[in-house]
């Protein structure tokens, strides 16, 4: 009889190139995703991306700067981060005077 137990994915360290976002998990994995699946990491300087914070005992990493979080899991079994769609804004010139 095999018993499989499922391992907490966790962060240990993470490491963000201009093509790849590096996860090293604390159980000696390493997984990595294209840039391209977070458009705010994509679009941030070299020090937006170093400036991050491990959360939630390593299931998560938050980059303050750019308001950006993305979980271990998420790299595994998710999917690219949506872009925002463009709100259509009304530019009517408002009318002063009677």
């Amino acid at each position: 009889m095999n018993i499989v137990i499922k391992a907490e994915v966790r962060i240990k360290d993470i490491k963000v190139s201009k093509d790849t976002i590096t996860a090293h998990l604390t159980d000696g994995r390493t997984i990595s995703v294209p840039i391209a699946w977070s458009w705010r990491l994509a679009e941030a300087t070299p020090e937006e991306r170093a400036n991050y914070q491990i959360i939630a005992d390593g299931h998560g990493v938050h980059w303050p700067d750019i308001d950006e979080d993305i979980s271990a899991e998420g790299m595994l079994y998710g999917t690219p981060a949506p872009r925002p769609k463009p709100t259509k804004v009304n530019h009517k010139k408002s009318r002063v005077g009677p």
